[in-house]
Order: C-alpha cells, then structure tokens, then sequence
C-alpha cells in the first residue's frame, strides 16, 4: 500500500484533492475491470464470433 500511495504522491493526480484523487482511481479502476471483462468474454466466446475488419 506504500508504494501505491507514493506512485500516487509522484504522478499527475499528486497535488489535486482527495475528491478528485478518487474520481480518477475509480474511473481508471472501472475502465480496466470494463478491459478485464471484455477479454474474458472474448476469450470464452472468441472461436464462435465472426470479427471482420474493414472500411
């Protein structure tokens, strides 16, 4: 928990309140288990999906 409180201390969100300092914690926390989820999904599903790329 140091070193994630001093990560935290040294980066870009340092300096700004608690209320922000949680806004952005909880944003990046949401968009990576949105991440997570998303690869779990494509890994169970992955062989039956048909993913095209194109224009």
């Amino acid at each position: 928990m140091d070193v994630v409180k001093e990560i935290i201390k040294n980066s870009a969100i340092g300096p700004l309140s608690r209320g922000y300092k949680g806004l952005v914690l909880s944003l990046f926390t949401s968009i990576v288990g949105i991440l997570m989820t998303m690869l779990i999904i494509l890994l169970k599903h992955g062989t039956n999906m048909n993913i095209q790329f194109g224009y």
